[in-house]
């Protein structure tokens, strides 16, 4: 699989309103609207994303009879990027009931050079070789989180497919995702211009993390 983006900013649907509202900073007051666009989100893309999967035809005995029907052939595997892709995967999960999940425990942290780094605490998955790898990630910012992301979810095998779930990237960390991966599908909500010398987007939505579940220290 080439590598490819979807941009739903491109054209409008519902996710647009989504949108909207997880950068309204009055609306963003709600935390628990804000997970629930966050699910919402991930559960239109996980349909979006399915109509590109595999799938066999069975017979389906009814009530009265039996029906040609078709079954998911291909396996999924749900990656959460812990906290702020939680809400995410929940919708992914949703679409994808049936999936096996992944998730990573990674944060950025201010350094004593005014940079920062990231740092990955642990990464639980199940074996990815030959199945579907859907990372859930809502802020693609540096692209440095993500390109950890991956190559620590290859230690536990070779997907058929790869595909970044985000709401928001910005123009550089996109580029720098395009440029190691080269089999990747991104769907993401919009890509912003403007990345600071801190690495945040603008006019990007805040710390999603901290929008969901509250500041940390």
């Amino acid at each position: 699989m080439p590598f490819s983006i979807i941009n739903f900013s491109d054209f409008p649907s519902i996710i647009s309103v989504y949108l909207k509202e997880l950068r309204d900073v009055e609306i963003q007051k709600d935390p628990m609207r804000f997970r629930y666009n966050l699910e919402r989100i991930g559960e239109i893309v996980g349909y979006e994303i399915s109509k590109e999967l595999t799938y066999y035809e069975e017979e389906t005995r009814t009530p009265l009879g039996i029906a040609r029907t078709l079954e998911l052939d291909d396996k999924v595997v749900l990656c959460a990027v812990m906290r702020a892709g939680l809400p995410l995967h929940e919708g992914l999960l949703r679409t994808f009931d049936r999936a096996e999940n992944s998730f990573v425990a990674i944060y950025r942290k201010d350094n004593a050079t005014g940079g920062f780094d990231i740092n990955m605490e642990y990464h639980t998955s199940p074996n990815i070789d030959g199945k579907i790898l859907i990372i859930a990630d809502p802020m693609i910012a540096t692209g440095l989180t993500m390109e950890k992301v991956i190559k620590s979810s290859l230690e536990f095998g070779r997907p058929k497919a790869i595909h970044i779930v985000s709401i928001i990237g910005s123009k550089v960390g996109i580029k720098y995702i395009k440029r190691l991966f080269k089999g990747v599908k991104i769907w993401i909500g919009a890509i912003d211009e403007e990345l600071t010398a801190k690495a945040y987007i603008v006019p990007g939505l805040g710390d999603a993390g901290d929008l969901c579940y509250g500041e940390k220290t």
